[in-house]
């Protein structure tokens, strides 16, 4: 059974009449990447900032290694990097100066601070930037900097909100090689959007909504359990009545294992075991209710299916 580095119990934070976590307990193992998902406005960033100590629960403890971590407890604090979603920099010293300043910050001997501020630069292909201000920067040069900054004092956690926010394929690729490097020597706890770089990179994921815990597993266990099965997406043609959607969906739950229809986005998505096999009967049973087929798409089951199916499709602000 892995080691267990960090134990949350019971994590709860309240704004006024906002319960933004909800009782949430969860273990993280040394040397995982943990990923951490939800909707915006789950609860994701504010259970970050309790477990690396940045925010007093409500209730609830936060162990590291068996030790209550507290806003009191630097030695402990400094276990743990965090790079934020929002990208934090000192606009007007170069990369080379902020990581040094940070890496003193942490209280690193002077010569480590420098040899780390330039294995970072090199690995994070900045070092072409070194004396270059931050300001001038590009926004996947300053993220990857962000980033670095969370790792000049070589911590033994490394927290990431977001890590992929805003940057262009490349530098989403670099960033996602390089956190797979990481997890290599580090544990590793991940929130992102991206169900696609949670699917690759994660060892197990913890969905959340509205601030409570609803599956915590491996992604190929979420996979399986949660909707097993071919997924195929049929178009629809032509106006939807929103008040068919019910009973259209009770006369296809029979023949498929999960059903849901859009009728904004004129779309039915089932799942089933040997779907292909089953589709004159789907087809069937819309034409009965009077809606034309357009194209069709199968595809494999993933995570995204697992996180909607789990949250729904809703837009949060």
């Amino acid at each position: 059974m892995s080691e267990v580095v960090i134990k949350a119990e019971g994590l709860t934070k309240r704004y006024g009449d906002l319960v933004a976590v909800d009782d949430l307990s969860i273990e993280v193992h040394r040397g995982e990447v943990f990923g951490f998902l939800g909707p915006n406005g789950a609860g994701k960033t504010t259970s970050i900032n309790m477990i690396c100590g940045l925010l007093q629960p409500d209730s609830g403890t936060v162990r590291i290694d068996g030790d209550s971590i507290s806003g009191q407890d630097e030695a402990i604090r400094a276990r743990v990097g965090v790079c934020p979603q929002d990208i934090v920099v000192w606009e007007r010293l170069t990369c080379r100066e902020q990581l040094q300043f940070m890496g003193e910050m942490y209280a690193l001997p002077r010569q480590t601070a420098i040899q780390r501020s330039q294995q970072l630069l090199e690995e994070l292909d900045l070092i072409e930037k070194q004396n270059a201000q931050a300001r001038t920067l590009s926004g996947g040069m300053q993220r990857r900097l962000n980033l670095a900054l969370a790792l000049v004092h070589d911590p033994e956690i490394v927290i990431l909100d977001e890590p992929g926010a805003g940057l262009d394929p490349q530098s989403r690729v670099k960033v996602r090689e390089y956190i797979h490097a990481l997890a290599r020597s580090k544990t590793i706890i991940l929130t992102t959007h991206n169900m696609d770089e949670a699917d690759r990179l994660a060892d197990r994921v913890a969905i959340i909504d509205h601030g409570r815990l609803l599956e915590l597993d491996t992604p190929s266990a979420l996979k399986r359990r949660v909707g097993e099965g071919d997924v195929v997406e049929i178009e629809l043609q032509g106006e939807i009545d929103a008040q068919k959607k019910p009973s259209i969906e009770k006369e296809l739950a029979p023949i498929v294992d999960a059903v849901l229809l859009d009728p904004e986005d004129k779309q039915v998505t089932v799942r089933a075991r040997n779907a292909v096999a089953k589709l004159a009967a789907v087809i069937e049973a819309l034409e009965r209710h009077s809606l034309s087929v357009g194209e069709m798409r199968l595809r494999e089951n993933t995570l995204e299916d697992v996180f909607i199916q789990l949250t729904g499709r809703r837009l949060r602000s």
